[in-house]
């Protein structure tokens, strides 16, 4: 079985979200087995902006699908998408 690496963008509630505390939530969130190997904040317009999120996680089934649900409920996050995928 071999490995997966995903970028997530993750667009908080609003501009006065703290992208710190975001952050800190990110990394209690990750389920256990997936390694976050970076984070960006991106600024998208008029002051709002997004969370990158690259991790590395196992290629099986499912574990793409709960590092997304996990993402999804960090506090004042309003969505998460997968951006990128692929096999490493």
């Amino acid at each position: 079985m071999g490995q997966v690496a995903v970028l997530f963008r993750l667009m908080p509630r609003g501009v006065e979200t703290d992208m710190r505390a975001l952050a800190q939530g990110v990394r209690a969130a990750v389920p256990d087995g997936v390694t976050i190997r970076g984070m960006q904040v991106k600024d998208i317009a008029f002051g709002l902006k997004s969370l990158l999120v690259s991790v590395v996680m196992a290629d099986a089934g499912g574990v793409l699908e709960s590092t997304e649900h996990a993402l999804a409920k960090v506090p004042h996050v309003e969505s998460v998408e997968v951006m990128e995928e692929g096999l490493i």
